[in-house]
């Protein structure tokens, strides 16, 4: 196990989670990692050019350590499945007035993604939706940058662990987003997975690299919990979506300040995924197949169109379980308030053990009453 890693210099465990597909921004990156927590930059989505314009502002915004997150590609899904699920949705786009997008797999553009972060190199480069083979979290270790892994289920820890992670990010059925686990299987996976105080304590259990947590993580009391429960810091993405520094979109802003419960769905992206429930994700999740990215590309026509015009019900309104918990503050005053937070929320469980927390088993059997 590699020693003084990150997570034991962040002067505030906390992590920004990296809200690929429009949230992310390097003025937020850059935000948190000035606050003393620790910033990603999502690489979702961007084609290697983009993501080094992006890594490039970045780092005119900040000198403290940033991460870049990277999808780990899949395979393809059956073509008659993708066909029928066109079929289904094709009404809802000739009602928005678009076309639906070609439904193709692609690698996210991988492999130039790679180079170009073993180029130049960040302080930690994260994965979704997989493990990278040993051989390329040697070379990213070969250029002094950390590896780490998201994981959803204990057996996707042991392998992680097995090909060379530093830590893991453990991460619990209650995040928004898409899960990040290793495959989306239907069968194996069908009510989303296990949540995170339980998923924590499981790895833990097993894995000697440092966790982060995440996972309807947006106050400072559940920051406290988590470490608390073992974990090195608190990776929070739904937290941060109300920041000025987000792209997050109007109509998505709109929601998070609304109170409508959320749900799994495979509806917009072929992905599973918790989001704000709406129109689009009621009527189709039933029908969705798990066919990522080919759906993601399906739908984005639709969910562009219903971003413009701000329909809500067309737009994948990805939040965790707690999100109405969040609040509007500039990144890095919401990393110093939840810093704080988290600090009381710890000192009242110190003062709820009572003055005598640390010898409780001298009087067993003696009758006597603590205080």
């Amino acid at each position: 196990m590699r020693h003084d890693l990150l997570l034991d210099r962040l002067a505030v465990p906390i992590v920004l989670a990296p809200l690929a597909g429009g949230p992310a921004t390097p003025e937020l990156t850059a935000a948190v990692s000035n606050g003393g927590g620790f910033g990603f930059l999502a690489a979702g989505y961007l084609a290697a050019s983009a993501l080094a314009e992006r890594l490039e502002r970045t780092r005119t915004l900040t000198g403290a350590p940033i991460g870049v997150n990277l999808f780990v590609p899949g395979t393809p899904a059956p073509p008659r499945a993708v066909d029928a699920y066109a079929a289904r949705v094709a009404d809802d786009a000739r009602q928005a007035g678009v076309e639906l997008g070609v439904a193709r797999f692609d690698d996210d553009d991988w492999a130039a993604k790679v180079e170009l972060l073993l180029a130049t190199p960040v302080a930690v480069v994260s994965f979704v939706f997989g493990c990278p083979e040993p051989e390329v979290i040697d070379r990213f270790h070969d250029v002094g940058s950390e590896v780490w892994v998201t994981v959803t289920r204990p057996d996707e820890a042991r392998l992680a662990v097995d090909s060379g992670a530093d830590a893991l990010v453990v991460q619990g059925a209650e995040a928004g987003g898409h899960r990040a686990s290793f495959r989306d299987d239907p069968a194996a996976d069908p009510v989303g997975g296990i949540g995170l105080l339980s998923l924590l304590q499981l790895v833990r259990a097993q894995a000697e690299v440092p966790l982060v947590a995440t996972g309807g993580i947006v106050t400072g009391a559940a920051i406290a919990a988590v470490l608390a429960a073992g974990a090195a810091a608190a990776q929070l993405g739904t937290a941060f979506l109300r920041c000025p520094e987000a792209d997050t979109a109007a109509v998505h802003r709109q929601a998070l300040a609304d109170h409508a419960p959320t749900a799994m769905t495979r509806a917009f992206t072929g992905r599973l995924a918790r989001g704000i429930r709406n129109r689009f994700l009621d009527r189709y999740s039933a029908a969705a197949p798990a066919a990522y990215p080919e759906l993601h590309h399906l739908t984005a026509p639709l969910r562009q169109a219903g971003r413009a015009a701000g329909d809500p019900g067309l737009v994948n309104l990805w939040a965790g379980q707690t999100y109405e918990l969040g609040r509007q503050l500039p990144a890095g005053q919401l990393v110093r308030t939840l810093a704080e937070e988290a600090r009381a929320a710890l000192q009242q469980a110190r003062e709820r053990l009572g003055p005598h927390a640390g010898g409780l088993g001298e009087d067993e059997g003696s009758g006597a009453e603590h205080p």
